[in-house]
């Protein structure tokens, strides 16, 4: 466990600048811009739950209703840096094992009594657990930040609400439906993970062209078979269910896809808010068995970039 936790420290260390300080800085950019449209007087035209909050004093049911809406809301203003995340993970797995072996790294890493299991997991983790732990923190930090900005830019017309958002369950429940997503999407992004980890480990130049590249030209190669040649392939198919997931699977939210009509009918028709819509969809995607499979076969994948690793050499 101490090995483990030195390794993730390690490859932390390595990679600091693009796993903290690149969504540290995205965040810095949108609360910048955010709030000098707030303070330079671009408040004027918004509006919060259908009431317009830049001219004039909010009371009773109103500013209720704005307060349950910025308590709801205020960590989606994160997005941006949530978004940043799928990059940073695509091409942080990417490099993960490549990169030792071009620099030669690998001859002193393997010189020490640490297996190649463990050294790979250990880029897994940071990957799937600890990297989307540090932008789901940014993430809250910049809520509120902006949620803080938002109150103040509303105190300086009359309206106060910072007692009422702080009595709001949903704004202490926010946070934590961001951070017990975290399973779903360690699963979705396995398969993922677990492509750019292979190929990394396996190709010896152009990782980006062979983990792309791939995927992208046998899509296109199976649609040409089944427009020209009229093989029978299901080229949409796999497009969907292949490229896509091994592509795209680190996406935050790339789960939600089929699930948009089933969110706006819990929150509209059976008056769920829209944070638990989406929470609820989201752990009930993990019924269908394409994400275990997905799983699975990421699993399978991780195993043979261990296997690489263990054979292969710098390059």
């Amino acid at each position: 466990m101490k090995t483990m936790k030195w390794l993730i420290k390690r490859e932390m260390w390595e990679n600091k600048g693009m796993l903290f300080w690149t969504p540290v800085v995205i965040a810095c950019a949108v609360a910048l811009l955010v709030l000098s449209s707030l303070f330079l007087g671009k408040i004027s035209g918004l509006s919060i739950g259908g009431q317009n909050i830049g001219s004039i004093t909010i009371e009773g049911a109103a500013r209720t209703r704005i307060a349950e809406t910025l308590a709801q809301a205020y960590v989606a203003t994160g997005t941006p840096v949530l978004m940043v995340l799928s990059l940073l993970v695509f091409f942080y797995c990417l490099g993960a094992l490549h990169d030792e072996r071009r620099d030669r790294s690998l001859l002193f890493w393997k010189s020490l009594p640490v297996s190649d299991f463990t050294t790979v997991m250990s880029k897994l983790l940071l990957a799937v657990v600890v990297a989307p732990l540090i932008t789901i923190g940014i993430t809250i930090v910049l809520g509120l930040v902006m949620l803080l900005a938002t109150c103040m830019a509303l105190l300086t017309h009359g309206t106060n609400l910072f007692g009422v958002i702080l009595m709001q369950p949903e704004f202490y429940l926010a946070p934590l439906r961001l951070v017990g997503l975290l399973p779903v999407y360690v699963l979705w992004a396995l398969p993922t993970v677990g492509w750019l980890l292979m190929v990394s480990s396996m190709a010896r130049s152009k990782v980006f062209l062979w983990a792309v590249g791939t995927p992208l030209i046998t899509s296109l190669l199976l649609l040409w078979a089944e427009k020209i040649l009229h093989f029978g392939f299901d080229a949409a198919w796999f497009s969907q269910n292949i490229t896509a997931r091994i592509l795209l699977g680190v996406v935050p939210g790339s789960w939600l896809g089929s699930s948009a009509e089933t969110i706006a009918v819990a929150n509209k028709e059976h008056r769920i808010t829209l944070p638990d819509a989406i929470f609820d969809a989201s752990w009930s995607t993990l019924g269908g068995a394409s994400v275990w499979i997905g799983a699975a076969a990421g699993v399978a994948m991780i195993a043979v970039a261990v296997f690489m690793r263990r054979r292969r050499e710098e390059v």
